[in-house]
This record gives C-alpha cells, structure tokens and sequence, in this order.
C-alpha cells in the first residue's frame, strides 16, 4: 500500500541519516577551517606558551602599550587578558624606550619573560630585560636589565630566545648585526659569571627561534626589509652552537639558509615567528605576524609546518588564506 511505501522510504531515509553521522563520527567530524589572520589587529612578533589552565597565551611588541597578553584554547580565537605590565611596573633601562619581541618560557615554577627594550635609532643603548610571574596571564614583576649593546659589544641587542641544552640555560639574541648566544646564570634572570658570547649566523637576521626534532637543533630567523619582503628562513646542525647550514651545508654565518615563508597570497612581509605549537594530530603550527599591505599593521597569523625531507616550510612557501584548522580534543 502505499503508507507502507512512505513508511519503508521514511526508514531507508532514517537509516541513511544515521549511518552518514555514524560515518561522520568515526572520521572525527567534518573538517573545522580557520582564515587568516587569525588577529586582525596589530600583535607583532609573538610569543606563546600553554598554560597549566590549558590555555595557550601569546605574548607581543607592543603596539598595544605595556607588552600585550592574549590567550586561546585553540590557537585560532584569541582574546585578550591584559598587559604583562602597567604604567607603574614597566621597564625603564632604556630611556623613552619601547618593549618589543618578547620571548616566554616556564622555568622552574615560573613564567619568565625576556623582552627587548628599544626605540628607533637607538642601537648602541637598547639591550635585553627579565620579568617573572607566577602565572602566564600575570602580574610580571621586572627584574630589569640583563645587558645592553654598549656593554655586551653586539650592537642592536634585541629579539632574545631562550633554550635549555645539556642541563644548561642559554640565550639567542640578535637583529641585523649577527645572531648570538650566550649562557646563562641557573635561574634565568642573569648572564653567567665570566660567560663569553659567540656568534651563531650572520648579519642579515633577527627574531630566532630554534627547534629540535629528530637529532637536529633547527635556527629559525626572519630576513628581508620586514616592511615590504620579510620572510622566515631557516638552516640546522647537529649542535646547538651550529654551524647550522643549509640543504648543500652551506653556513648560515656566510649567510646561506632555506625558505619557510615569504610573500604571497595577498599577505606581505610575513615573519619574526613563535615557537611551533604540536596539536594533538601531531600537526605543528607556527604563528607569525603579517602584513596585508607594505608598511600596514602587523595582524596575527597562524600556519601549519609541513616537514619535507626534515626541513620544515609552510606549504607553498606562502601564508595560507584559509586551511584545516588546529586538532585539540
């Protein structure tokens, strides 16, 4: 008859319906896309660390005044909670200075974040500053300078990254006048006693970064006029002190590397990179900033490293306008 008909299609459609959501689940659930950028406001050269909330807070230059602090739970939608300092805690070193390319790191029981402190034009007095907390989201009590160019010989010393090796602390420094490194006291707040810098790469780099995977330290840098044609290079080594090279072993002292990331898709000047981000797909992630226009604001941006016979690159070599989005259950 024909109720049993509209009844037999009603449960075939029924039946469909549930096996197309069975099937939907089993793949995890249709893909989440995500566009670029991903801040649409100025957060320039960032830093980002989880939180033990399970947060993840990024840390920038500050084009919004005191160092500004934002968090994610997916490294997709940020908001922000903040400024690492207020107009009464922030540094002073450098006189009329700005803080800018900060760099966060849990050491010990504490958030501790390097900063740079500058303005335009002043190279030889700018230099490196330490504030701690316990917590991510703040308050950072300044613990002041760690050194500046004039006393430490490195002209323009900005841009610090901090990395353990070898049951040892170490900084990177270093913009357009060399990278450096240099080791550290065993609470981060001070260089060693009688310790000696060296020089890493050449002068054609800022904004380190350095990553280890699979036996090999990666030196991850920006380069390029960062109004118009930055863009993230990188070259490797067996050691944490290099030389780091590039495909051909090349050193990156004489100024040899390899392409993450440059111009393209509508974005400009794309560069000065946090730390990668491993997604629970095993999925690495870089944020970075981007220009949509040369000489615009520096919005947030966030990519997927792809690794290619073990060097790492954003696909194509050029920011993604939209793409699958970050895994974290």
């Amino acid at each position: 008859s024909e109720a049993w008909k509209i009844s037999n299609m009603k449960q075939l459609f029924l039946l469909k319906a549930l096996l197309a959501i069975s099937f939907s689940l089993m793949a995890g659930g249709p893909a989440k896309t995500y566009k670029n950028p991903v801040v649409n406001y100025s957060l320039p050269d960032p830093t980002v660390i989880k939180g033990e909330d399970g947060y993840f807070y990024l840390y920038a230059t500050e084009d919004i005044r005191n160092l500004p602090i934002h968090r994610s739970k997916d490294l997709v939608n940020w908001e922000s909670v903040g400024t690492a300092f207020t107009p009464e805690t922030r540094p002073t070193f450098e006189s009329k200075g700005n803080l800018w390319a900060p760099d966060i790191n849990k050491i010990g029981h504490k958030y501790v974040l390097y900063y740079s402190m500058s303005r335009w034009g002043s190279e030889w007095t700018c230099g490196i500053g330490v504030a701690a907390s316990d917590k991510p989201e703040g308050p950072f009590k300044d613990h002041g300078m760690m050194f500046r160019s004039n006393e430490i010989g490195v002209q323009n010393s900005i841009d610090p990254f901090y990395i353990e090796d070898g049951g040892k602390k170490y900084m990177f420094w270093g913009s357009f006048r060399g990278i450096w490194v240099i080791e550290l006291a065993d609470d981060g707040l001070s260089l060693k006693p009688g310790a000696g810098k060296r020089k890493i790469a050449g002068d054609q780099y800022e904004g380190t970064y350095i990553h280890k995977r699979d036996g090999y330290y990666y030196l991850i840098v920006s380069t390029g006029d960062f109004m118009k044609d930055y863009h993230v290079v990188v070259g490797r080594s067996r050691s944490l002190m290099g030389p780091y090279v590039d495909r051909a072993g090349r050193d990156m002292l004489g100024v040899h590397h390899e392409l993450v990331v440059g111009n393209g898709n509508g974005f400009v000047a794309p560069g000065h990179n946090a730390e990668f981000v491993t997604d629970d797909k095993g999925q690495d992630w870089m944020l970075y900033h981007t220009r949509l226009e040369v000489g615009g604001p520096r919005y947030l941006i966030l990519d997927r490293i792809e690794w290619n016979d073990g060097w790492p690159e954003v696909r194509g070599y050029v920011p993604a306008r939209s793409a699958e989005a970050p895994v974290f259950e």
